[in-house]
C-alpha cells in the first residue's frame, strides 16, 4: 500500500523567511567571490630604504655617527665583523602597494656596504649602483 503525500500550503510569513533566506545565502556565495571581501594584507618593507641621493652624501673618511645620521641604522652589524655596515632592503608589496603598483623588492637586491678602519671612519662603500635613483 503506497500512501501520497498531502502538501499543505505555506503561509505567507514562512514564505518570505525562505525567500529572504535563500537570497542571503545566494549574495554570500556571490559575493565570496568579489575582491571586495578578499583579505586585507600589509606592505611589508624590511630593512632600511635608502636611495642613491642619500649614498651619495656619504664620503670616505666619516666617522660611524655621520653615516648613523645619513643613513639611519644598518640592517646587519656583524659581530665577527665590526668593522662592515650591512644595509639591506627588501620590499613585498600588500593590498595598497599592489594598488599603487609597487614593485617587490627581493633578494637582497637593494644593497648597501660600509666599511670602516680600525678608528671608525669609512674607507670604502660598496653597491651603490643596486639603489633606486630616488
Amino acid at each position: 500500500m503506497i500512501k501520497t503525500l498531502n502538501f499543505r500550503p505555506l503561509s505567507h510569513a514562512s514564505t518570505l523567511r525562505t525567500l529572504a533566506i535563500t537570497s542571503m545565502l545566494s549574495a554570500t556565495v556571490a559575493m565570496s567571490g568579489c575582491s571586495l571581501l578578499s583579505v586585507y594584507k600589509i606592505d611589508l618593507p624590511q630593512g632600511t630604504a635608502i636611495t642613491q641621493v642619500q649614498a651619495q652624501k656619504l664620503q670616505v673618511g666619516m666617522n660611524q655617527n655621520q653615516v648613523l645620521y645619513i643613513l639611519g641604522s644598518p640592517a646587519i652589524k656583524d659581530t665577527l665583523e665590526p668593522k662592515r655596515w650591512d644595509y639591506i632592503y627588501d620590499y613585498k608589496a600588500g593590498t595598497e602597494g599592489s594598488r599603487k603598483g609597487i614593485a617587490d623588492v627581493k633578494n637582497a637586491s637593494q644593497h648597501l656596504v660600509v666599511y670602516f678602519d680600525n678608528n671608525g671612519l669609512v674607507t670604502r662603500i660598496e653597491g651603490m649602483e643596486s639603489l633606486p635613483a630616488s
